[in-house]
């Protein structure tokens, strides 16, 4: 039987964002924004559901009376985001 898929992450912004994150210690707004090609609207949205989870962290503050977002991926994102991988791989190479 496949496992069932953590719905959070099925999601393909919020999983860009986690694929993002995991690979870097912190990642600000912007640096989202552009990766993932989402609008401001949308990747902020997905950001507050993955703080909500506890999947991320985030901290804001001004550089140069500019506000500055910056997202880390938490200890539980980390341990959500290899298990969604696990459960994807047997979607992809399923056991005989």
């Amino acid at each position: 039987m496949l496992p069932d898929l953590d719905p959070l992450l099925h999601n393909q912004l919020r999983l860009s964002i986690m694929s993002l994150l995991i690979g870097v210690e912190k990642a600000d707004f912007n640096f989202l924004l552009e990766k993932t090609g989402a609008s401001r609207g949308n990747l902020s949205i997905q950001i507050k559901k993955l703080k909500e989870s506890n999947y991320i962290s985030v901290e804001k503050s001004f550089v140069n009376n500019y506000p500055k977002t910056e997202c880390f991926v938490t200890k539980a994102g980390i341990k959500a985001f290899e298990g969604y991988v696990a459960g994807i791989s047997t979607y992809l190479k399923p056991k005989s």
